[in-house]
């Protein structure tokens, strides 16, 4: 309750808007005192913990990228894996069921013949 006030993080300070009396009665200094070092205290164990948070936050962010980028190679590997097997495989059925044309020869079903609709008029 000694001040009152707003931080401009533009200027870089503290804008008071209201501030006690400077004016002390005998006795009160050694109370202003005190109240300023745990005002003091206050804001350097808040900064300490602001800080220790930054680092944190860092350190899970650069986790998260080291995560990211082991899964992204790992889909990566998979992807290259698959398609060498599926290369492999095409290459094998190619050679089994291919003709040396490369065109396979087929018969027609002409046992049946073939039946027209006729549409109903």
């Amino acid at each position: 309750g000694i001040v009152r006030g707003k931080l401009d993080q533009l200027r870089r300070c503290f804008e008071v808007q209201f501030a006690a009396g400077r004016d002390l009665r005998p006795g009160q200094l050694g109370s202003m005192i005190q109240t300023l070092s745990n005002w003091l205290a206050t804001s350097d164990n808040l900064l300490i913990s602001i800080q220790e948070k930054i680092k944190w936050a860092d350190s899970m962010s650069e986790l998260d990228k080291k995560h990211r980028k082991e899964v992204e190679d790992r889909v990566e590997d998979v992807k290259k894996s698959i398609s060498l097997k599926a290369d492999i495989d095409f290459r094998g059925h190619e050679e089994i069921y291919s003709e040396p044309g490369g065109v396979m020869d087929y018969e027609e079903d002409r046992s049946r013949p073939k039946r027209r609709r006729h549409p109903i008029g």
